[in-house]
């Protein structure tokens, strides 16, 4: 009764009080806030999940996602914000082709005008008038191709000097189909004048 502990039963005792530091706050004790109500409870707990409840809803919200990104696409395309501009529009390498391209005159841009002047000049049964229509057809296509090789040569030579450590790959073809564009149905809208510097 009254005879020293071993060292074994001693041990237990210093578990025990780990333990019950370990343990929560005590239940008697002020949370400082008030339960709130199950209905309550309930509904914040169905505002916190994310999830849909359906398939139908689930489709309902992506589709809701998808005009909001389209939306600030067009809103991007139109006033330029890279943020938001899709994929193929992004980068300071695009942004310079597009600078380049906007600042001169392509001859591909007239071709649609071009192509209806000729189409009508064509339709008119005077054998003048369409031998001219077939001349200016053939004349047209070779001003493009060539304008379109020394827009190349150019781009190309620009690129290397301003972007020497970027990949460039494909941002001819991307300036080169904007040419192809007449100015006013060009997006992103063009951000320079002619004439000016990129």
């Amino acid at each position: 009764m009254f005879r020293s502990r071993s060292k074994e039963e001693k041990a237990p005792t210093t578990k025990v009080t780990a333990d019950l530091s370990k343990q929560p706050r005590d239940p008697e004790a002020p949370k400082g806030r008030p339960t709130p109500k199950r209905s309550e409870a309930q509904t914040q707990r169905r505002r916190a999940s994310s999830a849909p409840a359906d398939r139908k809803e689930a489709n309902k919200r992506q589709r809701e996602a998808r005009r909001a990104d389209l939306a600030k696409q067009r809103e991007a395309l139109a006033g330029g914000d890279e943020r938001y501009l899709p994929a193929r529009d992004k980068g300071p390498v695009r942004r310079f082709v597009r600078d380049f391209i906007d600042s001169r005159f392509c001859v591909a841009e007239f071709f649609l005008p071009l192509a209806v002047m000729i189409l009508v000049l064509s339709m008119v049964r005077v054998a003048q008038l369409q031998n001219i229509a077939l001349l200016l057809w053939l004349g047209v296509i070779v001003l493009i191709v060539v304008d379109s090789i020394g827009l190349t040569i150019r781009l190309k030579k620009q690129l290397k000097e301003r972007f020497p450590n970027e990949p460039t790959r494909g941002a001819v073809a991307y300036g080169l189909m904007r040419s192809l564009q007449m100015r006013r149905l060009r997006l992103p809208k063009p951000q320079v004048k002619r004439g000016e510097r990129p």
